[in-house]
């Protein structure tokens, strides 16, 4: 996999065996969706190699935090943070964290923390109903910013609701067997940031 855009385009991201990468056309998909993510922070959950916070980072992301149980993925994501944007950590002004965590387990300890961030973005294994229980858990803690947004990678065939506790969805689009849905605060359903 290669960073498809920003500052770090074109540079090779290295993905660990077993997993199901985002597609490059996806990645794209969403940044483009998302628009200008300067100086935000992003929140990957179920990071696998990280390629959607590096992409973060490569788009002038503030802060990226990473979430993952295995323990190979995160040994993967932090090979590639070193070898591909060493400075990131210490430069710039940009943050990195890698947290080898369950993600059910983590979302109500940032609650805990009082901390929130700009977009999560999760992209959960398939077949096995986690979209939607993660969704359910961010809706039940409060770790969105308020103007904040959520975008959930997921099998298209693996419905979500159009609205989660305080959540609401305002955007889906289909790439082939993937589903990306977006959600925001119900309150801040008029604010698109140019989405």
């Amino acid at each position: 996999m290669r960073i498809i855009t920003g500052k770090y385009k074109g540079r090779i991201i290295k993905a660990p065996k077993g997993i199901r990468p985002t597609e490059d056309r996806v990645r794209k998909a969403f940044f483009d969706i998302m628009g200008d993510i300067s100086g935000l922070s992003f929140l990957e959950l179920f990071a696998g190699s990280g390629a959607m916070g590096i992409e973060a980072l490569s788009f002038g992301a503030r802060e990226v935090v990473f979430v993952e149980k295995d323990i190979n993925c995160v040994k993967v994501i932090k090979e590639n943070i070193r070898s591909l944007i060493p400075e990131a950590s210490i430069c710039g002004g940009q943050i990195t964290e890698v947290i080898s965590k369950d993600v059910s387990g983590i979302i109500p300890m940032f609650s805990e923390k009082q901390r929130k961030f700009d977009i999560i973005f999760l992209d959960p294994p398939y077949y096995r109903g986690l979209a939607e229980k993660i969704l359910q858990l961010l809706a039940d803690y409060d770790i969105l910013l308020s103007s904040g947004h959520i975008g959930i990678q997921h099998f298209k065939k693996d419905t979500l609701p159009d609205k989660q506790g305080k959540l609401v969805l305002f955007k889906q689009k289909e790439y082939g067997d993937t589903l990306l849905s977006f959600y925001q605060y119900e309150q801040e359903s008029h604010i698109s940031r140019n989405i």
